[in-house]
């Protein structure tokens, strides 16, 4: 059997076994969604949010891209984020890396194929020069990645604080916790490594702990 044709079975039994479960599972789904949780991770085949938290759908709104960034000129990310706070008003964002993320390596080895990778990466690269020390500090090539994975982590995070989106909901002493974790693909959990609410003066947010040795 051709796999997409696998994907639509299993999506019948999916269905079959929460309406047996829950018989107004789906009528509730329609109903609205009221999540507490914004997740913004990588693309990464093997790193699903939903899956490795146990969330039921209408847990959890999510965003992914490659090497999970945050630029301000990606309207995606900035509506996802805008919607999320404003209208959702959820009440955590998690920004999560992954071990041995490909979009990290690329950017530290310059290997991204030319194109619309490698322009997306230009955010990773800026992450790397402005830890190149704490980064090449690291003997080991894969704790290298992995590090540059956990400081690209507090960086992104960061640049989403000093969003106007997450500024206003802070400056209006709306609840809102930004969470930086990092997914260990080598055992399977998630690995937190900073928080950042209004207490936190943003310029003195340091380099987070190594959590993926």
């Amino acid at each position: 059997m051709r796999k997409y044709k696998q994907l639509l079975l299993a999506n019948k039994a999916w269905s079959f076994e929460l309406k047996d479960e829950s018989p107004d599972f789906f009528s509730r789904q329609v109903a609205g969604q009221k999540p507490d949780f914004l997740w913004i991770g990588c693309s990464d085949s093997r790193v699903s949010p939903e899956q490795m938290t146990m969330t039921p759908p209408g847990g959890m709104f999510i965003h992914r891209n490659i090497a999970n960034l945050v630029n301000d000129d990606d309207m995606n990310l900035m509506s996802v984020l805008q919607y999320a706070v404003d209208v959702l008003e959820v009440k955590h964002v998690i920004l999560c890396g992954h071990h041995g993320c490909g979009g990290i390596k690329a950017a530290l080895s310059g290997g991204a194929p030319a194109g619309p990778v490698d322009d997306w990466l230009g955010n990773a690269r800026a992450v790397y020069h402005a830890h190149t020390s704490e980064i090449e500090s690291v003997a080991d090539d894969d704790a290298r990645v992995n590090r540059f994975v956990e400081v690209n982590v507090r960086d992104q995070l960061v640049r989403l604080a000093r969003t106007s989106i997450v500024q206003n909901r802070w400056a209006s002493g709306g609840q809102l916790v930004l969470h930086g974790w990092v997914y260990d693909l080598r055992d399977g959990l998630l690995k937190p490594l900073l928080d950042l609410d209004p207490s936190k003066p943003l310029d003195e947010v340091k380099a987070p702990e190594r959590v993926l040795v």
